[in-house]
């Protein structure tokens, strides 16, 4: 009977998956039902067409964005700029990396696993306890110990070797553990010479965020072809702390010292819009969120598609907010409502910068959103896109998700205008440049992510 049984349990499995072959048919790789998850934060623009540029009157005469009809597929948006706490989390990222990288070399160099000679994890609290995950290699993997024996061990850079994050940084001098943990602690702040009223601030030129990204552009080129991956992998190290001072270098003669002092980091200004980060910033902000991000994602889950900045046209796109002719984000022609309210922060009179009832810039949520629930596409803060600023753009721009983007050319396209600017720049066809290492005190940004898959549209004359 048992073996009668066990037959039949045999024949069971064996028919289960014959009835799972293809049979020899093409039948595709059986993957997983993708279900699209929206960004934290972020709204979906549907893809369409629409008109982009001026079809209204030029009045300053620049004709840089002559009118034309142009193709943007579906994307996320921030709904509103970066705040400054949003940057904040950041910069303080990059900091703890760059103290636990310095922890975790100094306690390579000296020695320090964590773990006492009984091999269990000491409880000296030393230095030691931020040594590389791989200091202690009992628990490795296969794989990880063949990368350390023959990649990690050999690298100068100590680069690929895991940090410690199970243990949270002393950011209290009162508290440190022992002298390395000081000495390493000591070269995150300014010398004792630079000191101001007792006060020892952080070195912030050390907030350093160095990533790699992959030059397709180039790598696409007929020219090119055949050449080696690593040829077109590039690096960039940019400094993260955004440039308090552009406060009182974008206006003389004018007293801004309580926005260069307190704008960034009081709390108070959390919710407002980062500004004084350059465009080089933005860019190193979106490659961290992604990274930020997928970190998070457990195996066997896709990545998240990579955060970016927008490009010109998916910024205007954004901005019209489904209107086809509006001047502005809620349409127009004027910039207040049939109250005689403004509706958004700028300059609306000579020499009257609070006429909006803001002086500065205002939460990056003030006002009411436009129709794709972006808030502040006009006013407050200017933003930066990908897309490089050439007069005759337009006109060889392609029609399909049009970007241009010469790395050569170091003028990006700004949009939406400022706290600062008359209602023109304010027009969601207006276009303005800034160089990209310059930070503003009225610039700052906002992401986008591709939408994955191409059935949302915009499109009226589409059966459903």
């Amino acid at each position: 009977m048992k073996k009668f049984i066990l037959f039949a349990m045999v024949f069971a499995l064996l028919t289960s998956c014959s009835s799972k072959s293809s049979n020899g048919e093409l039948v595709g790789v059986k993957g997983k039902k993708w279900h699209p998850e929206k960004p934290y934060g972020m709204s979906l623009v549907p893809g369409g067409s629409f008109t982009m540029g001026k079809s209204d009157e030029d009045r300053p005469a620049v004709q840089d964005a002559p009118a034309k009809t142009v193709t943007v597929r579906s994307f996320y948006m921030d709904e509103t700029e970066i705040t400054n706490s949003e940057y904040r989390q950041f910069v303080f990222w990059v900091r703890d990396s760059i103290v636990r990288t310095r922890l975790a070399v100094l306690a390579d160099q000296i020695g320090e696993t964590g773990m006492d000679d009984s091999g269990s994890k000491s409880k000296d609290g030393g230095i030691g306890q931020f040594a590389f995950k791989d200091a202690d290699t009992t628990d490795l993997s296969v794989w990880d110990k063949y990368m350390l024996d023959n990649y990690y061990s050999l690298m100068d850079g100590y680069e690929g070797r895991k940090l410690n994050h199970d243990v949270d940084l002393i950011l209290d001098s009162a508290e440190y553990p022992d002298e390395y943990y000081s000495e390493v602690m000591d070269t995150m702040y300014l010398p004792i010479e630079e000191a101001f009223n007792g006060n020892r601030p952080w070195d912030v030129k050390k907030f350093v965020y160095r990533y790699k990204w992959l030059d397709i552009e180039e790598a696409a080129k007929a020219k090119n072809k055949g050449k080696r991956r690593r040829d077109f992998i590039k690096t960039d190290t940019v400094e993260v702390y955004p440039d308090t001072t552009a406060w009182i270098r974008d206006f003389a003669y004018s007293y801004n010292e309580p926005m260069h002092n307190d704008y960034f980091w009081h709390d108070a200004y959390g919710s407002y819009p980062v500004v004084g980060v350059s465009w080089e910033q933005a860019k190193a902000f979106c490659d961290w969120r992604t990274l930020n991000k997928n970190a998070v994602i457990k195996k066997g889950r896709a990545h998240v598609n990579s955060f970016r900045l927008p490009s010109e046209a998916e910024w205007e796109y954004a901005a019209r907010g489904g209107l086809e002719g509006g001047t502005y984000p809620w349409g127009g022609p004027y910039a207040k409502n049939d109250r005689g309210c403004f509706m958004a922060n700028f300059k609306p009179l000579r020499g009257d910068y609070a006429a909006d009832q803001a002086l500065y810039t205002v939460e990056a949520d003030a006002y009411q959103p436009n129709d794709y629930n972006m808030y502040n596409m006009a006013g407050n803060v200017s933003e930066w896109t990908a897309s490089s600023y050439e007069a005759n753009a337009y006109e060889y721009m392609s029609t399909m998700n049009p970007s241009v983007n010469d790395k050569k050319n170091m003028r990006k396209v700004i949009r939406g205008g400022s706290w600062k600017d008359v209602a023109f720049f304010l027009q969601v066809s207006s276009r303005d440049f800034e160089y990209a290492d310059s930070a503003r005190s009225y610039v700052g940004f906002r992401t986008v992510q591709d939408y994955m898959g191409t059935d949302v549209t915009q499109s009226k004359n589409t059966a459903r």
